[in-house]
This record gives C-alpha cells, sequence and structure tokens, in this order.
C-alpha cells in the first residue's frame, strides 16, 4: 500500500527544494548558515563605521580609502588560518573553538569601539580585529561549504554558495534600511554596542558543528601533507592562471569612498536615506544569486565575466550622471536615481561574483579544503585592498577631499574604464565543464604521499 506523505512531509521537501535549493536541513547546514548570516547582519553598524570616521575622527575620503585597505589585511592571509584550522586543533577539534573564540573577539571589537575608540589609529586597529573575526570565522565555514559542495551532483553544482550567499544577503536584508534609521535616533558608538551581540550568535552555533574529536597535538604529518598538496595545487597552470585573472579583475582602483562623501556632504544624503539605499542593494543582491541559480550557473565562466564586466563598465558610467547633476536637468531626483542605479550595480555585481565562488570551491583537494580555498579568496581579497589603496592614491591625486568634488568626473571615468582591463586576458578562465574537471583532477593529484598520523 503507498503511504501519501503527510502536510508537513510535504511542507518539508518543498522547503528543502525550493528554499534550500535542495540541501537537507541539518543542524550543522543550520549552523553553517546562521555564520553566513550573521556576517550579513552585521552590516548593521557599516553606515555607523562610516559616519563615525567621516564626522566623529574628521577623516578625508583618500584616508578613509587607505584605512579600508589596511583593515583587509585579515582576509589576505586567509591561508594561515586555514592552516591552523586544518593542522592545529584545539582540544581535539578543528573547527568548532575557531568559531567560538571568532565570535569572542568580534564582539570584544565592538565594544571597543563603541567605548574607548577616539583616534583615526585606534579606529584601525579596531576595526581590523573585527575584520580578523569574520575573516577567521569564514574560513572555518568555506570549509565546511567545500566539504559538502565536493559531494554535490552535476545538477547541483552551486546550490550551497547559492543559499549560503543569499542567506548572507538576507542578514543584510534585515539590517539594512535599519542601519541607516536608527543612526537618525542612536549615536555611532551605540550602534557599535549592539552590533556586539551578533558574534556570540556564531560562538553558541558552533555546538552544532558536526565533529569528531582526533587528536589536539600538533599534526605536523598533516600539515606537510597539506603544503605538499597545496604546493601542487598552485604549481597547476589551470589554476594560477584563473587565480591570477581573478586578481586583475579585483586590483583595479575604486571610487567608493570619494563617493560617499560626494552623497553626504555634497548631495545631503541622511543616514535613513542611505539605509534605504543599503535595503535595495540587499534585495538586489538576493536578486543577482537567484539569476546566477537560475539561469546561470551552467553558462562558462568566460561568458560570463566577459558579458557582465563590460555591462557593469557601461552601467558604471551613468553614475556621471548624478556627479554632473544631470539627472536634475532632465527632471530626476538624486535619490531616486541612486537608488535605481545602485540596484542595477549591485544585481550585475552578484551576478559576477558567483562563478568565483563556484570555481574556487571545486578546485579543493580533500584534506586541504580549508586552505586552499582561503588562498584563493586572499587573492582577490589582496586585490581589494590594493583596489582602496589605488583608489586612495587617485584621490589624492586629483584633490578630491571632503569638500572638493569638482574632479570627481574623472576618477569615475578611471575606475570604470579600469574594470575592463582584465578582458584580454579572459582565456586564462576556464570555458567549460569538462575543462574544470581536468583543473579539478589536476589540483587533486598529490605530489607526496602521506604520511601516518600520530594519535599519541
Amino acid at each position: 500500500m503507498l503511504i501519501q506523505p503527510t502536510g508537513i512531509a510535504k511542507f518539508k521537501e518543498s522547503f528543502t527544494q525550493k528554499v534550500l535549493f535542495g540541501n537537507e536541513p541539518t543542524p550543522e547546514l543550520m549552523a553553517i548558515l546562521l555564520v553566513y548570516f550573521v556576517q550579513g547582519i552585521l552590516g548593521l553598524a557599516r553606515l555607523a563605521v562610516s559616519f563615525f570616521l567621516k564626522d566623529d575622527l574628521g577623516m578625508t575620503p583618500a584616508e578613509v580609502s587607505a584605512m579600508l585597505g589596511i583593515v583587509a589585511l585579515p582576509w589576505t592571509i586567509k591561508p594561515l588560518f586555514g592552516f591552523m584550522s586544518d593542522g592545529l586543533p584545539i582540544l581535539g577539534y578543528r573547527r568548532r573553538p575557531y568559531l567560538i573564540l571568532s565570535g569572542i573577539l568580534g564582539a570584544a571589537s565592538w565594544i571597543a569601539l563603541g567605548t574607548v575608540v577616539a583616534t583615526p589609529w585606534q579606529a584601525t586597529l579596531t576595526i581590523c580585529l573585527s575584520s580578523l573575526s569574520v575573516a577567521v570565522s569564514d574560513v572555518i565555514v568555506d570549509s565546511l561549504v567545500v566539504e559538502r559542495a565536493r559531494k554535490e551532483s552535476a545538477s547541483r553544482v552551486g546550490s550551497l554558495q547559492s543559499l549560503c550567499w543569499g542567506v548572507s544577503a538576507v542578514g543584510g536584508l534585515i539590517t539594512a534600511y535599519l542601519s541607516g534609521f536608527l543612526l537618525e535616533h542612536f549615536s555611532t558608538q551605540t550602534i557599535f554596542l549592539i552590533t556586539a551581540s551578533f558574534p556570540l550568535l556564531i560562538t553558541v552555533g558552533a555546538i552544532w558543528i558536526a565533529e569528531e574529536a582526533t587528536s589536539d597535538r600538533i599534526q605536523f604529518a598533516n600539515i606537510k601533507q597539506q603544503v605538499g598538496q597545496l604546493k601542487n595545487a598552485i604549481s597547476q597552470k589551470s589554476i594560477w592562471l584563473p587565480t591570477l585573472f581573478l586578481f586583475i579583475w579585483q586590483a583595479t582602483p575604486t571610487a567608493d569612498s570619494a563617493f560617499f562623501f560626494f552623497t553626504t556632504n555634497e548631495l545631503g544624503f541622511q543616514p535613513e536615506f542611505l539605509g534605504r539605499v543599503r535595503l535595495v542593494t540587499s534585495i538586489a543582491a538576493i536578486v543577482g544569486v537567484w539569476v546566477f541559480q537560475r539561469f546561470l550557473k551552467a553558462i562558462p565562466f568566460r561568458t560570463i565575466f566577459a558579458w557582465s564586466t563590460v555591462m557593469s563598465a557601461v552601467l558604471g558610467m551613468t553614475m556621471l550622471i548624478l556627479v554632473t547633476h544631470a539627472n536634475r536637468a532632465i527632471g530626476i531626483d538624486d535619490r531616486w536615481f541612486s537608488l535605481g542605479d545602485s540596484l542595477v550595480l549591485t544585481v550585475m555585481g552578484q551576478i559576477t561574483f558567483m562563478p568565483v565562488l563556484v570555481l574556487a570551491a571545486r578546485l579543493c583537494p580533500p584534506g586541504v579544503e580549508a586552505t586552499l580555498f582561503a588562498l584563493l579568496m586572499s587573492v582577490t581579497n589582496l586585490a581589494g585592498l590594493i583596489s582602496y589603496e589605488f583608489g586612495a592614491v587617485l584621490m589624492h591625486a586629483l584633490g578630491i577631499t571632503e569638500t572638493n568634488f569638482d574632479r570627481l568626473w574623472l576618477l569615475v571615468m578611471i575606475t570604470n574604464l579600469s574594470t575592463l582591463l582584465p578582458l584580454p586576458f579572459i582565456n586564462w578562465l576556464p570555458d567549460n565543464r569538462d575543462e574544470e574537471k581536468n583543473v579539478v583532477k589536476s589540483a587533486i593529484a598529490p605530489t607526496v604521499e602521506p604520511e601516518p598520523v600520530s594519535v599519541n
């Protein structure tokens, strides 16, 4: 006799397929998603940090851009955290303790920022520690995602990465409008203290990670094997060429800091409206994840990068309309134009970045997944650091300050045109699934025989 599924069973199956993209809702998956959710919800303090640096500490656009590059440093040494997680267990565990410690460090950093920080250097150090907290938790959760993603069938490739980044976007969505609204009623320091509670969720969620205890001694044999696998992987032309492409793609200069000063000091945008802009971009990020998952995940990487890069560069030039106030001449309010521009550019940016995550995850061989994935991501993060520093140099050279935006149009043109620089190297990316499989196969082949691991 065929037993019909109950209403609860039907709901669970529908939830699994439509909301979780086919991933079973295990406690460990919930813990993984919680970390990504916290990464998104930490955006509650993003506007508070920007206004704190601009108004409370009196920093210039070039100084803010340079500082943002410095606080990105923890993200450029993610392989170190990967080695620590893979080879240096704490009390016998490789993942759980690092998540607990990262949550505590994050909470302490935000508390310090809301109580004792009073100078740019103190702010740089404290924000850098907060960045370190998120970077460590990101390495750990990425390794868990890679372990799961490697078992995905061809029909579900990229589904877990899409889910994770979608959850992060939802976290950002929840706090997007609040990030500006609360600034209208509370001080930046109060926002920082509220934010301090979120990293502790990672500490609590760590107990759901399914992990068996191993030797708590330093596993030199494991580390030696990991170094061998990592060396073999990065020596493959099919790996370092795509990585070099991603570096060039991310290292082009950015005008973000100058544009923030322009919208607040020149256009008079208030925190509450900037919260609306963040709400729109958070929705746009979710749309970008959905579009990639629904329509683009099977398209070759070269095609996605080429078209999205060109379209982003063209659409990015629309910022010139706002900078030159041309929108006013055609009757479009600054706020409405800014909202629409942010929405389109965010969707394009998310569509472009999703293939990076999918490709990087599928290059990682067993046993060194945290380290290699962290290395691949740290390369793009290092490029992001360089992007901010290039932007700072350009702002200084063009004489752009907190009140002088006469040459901002030129900065916008330079930064947008520079995004086209990687296109001549587009052939460095895999062009089809067979080529991608060859990359994975070459990355897994070891150069050294694994040694037995002592468990004494």
